[in-house]
């Protein structure tokens, strides 16, 4: 699994013109699942974005994760984070999951934030053409992949 993690001040998910989902301060998630992808990288990885400490304490330093902050999140699918760019300039997409192995392991990402933030979370709709809108506070952005762990 792959993702884009942004710390957001506000974001939304917009479908036909009719906003579907939308957060206050907290972080948007856009998620990428390929094959080799399973449970135990849902795990890890729904535990890693709930815990990482990229808020700000008292003293203006990133020292507090998304749980302690009590912020929101907004998940939403993006199977072009694992675009293919190494030849010519149109990507491929043939890492990304089909929506059949695609669509469980997104429901058990969104299941295991949840739990993890002891909250709903607000999603976006798997393979729907979505508008995204937010105000990146920070600017803060983090890329997580569960097959490179650094």
């Amino acid at each position: 699994m792959r993702v884009v993690i942004q710390r957001v001040m506000e974001a939304s998910v917009s479908i036909d013109g009719k906003c579907t989902a939308s957060i206050e301060q907290g972080l948007l998630v856009l998620v990428g699942i390929e094959d080799a992808d399973e449970a135990l990288d849902v795990e890890w990885l729904g535990n890693k974005i709930v815990q990482l400490r990229i808020f700000d304490d008292e003293h203006h330093v990133p020292n507090v994760s998304l749980k302690d902050a009590g912020g929101d999140l907004l998940l939403v699918s993006q199977f072009t984070l694992h675009a293919a760019t190494k030849k010519g300039n149109r990507p491929g997409y043939s890492k990304a999951s089909k929506p059949t192995t695609a669509i469980p392991l997104y429901a058990l990402l969104i299941q295991e934030l949840q739990q993890a933030l002891g909250k709903n979370i607000a999603t976006g709709v798997f393979g729907a053409d979505m508008k995204v809108a937010l105000i990146n506070d920070g600017p803060v952005t983090i890329i997580i992949d569960t097959k490179n762990k650094e």
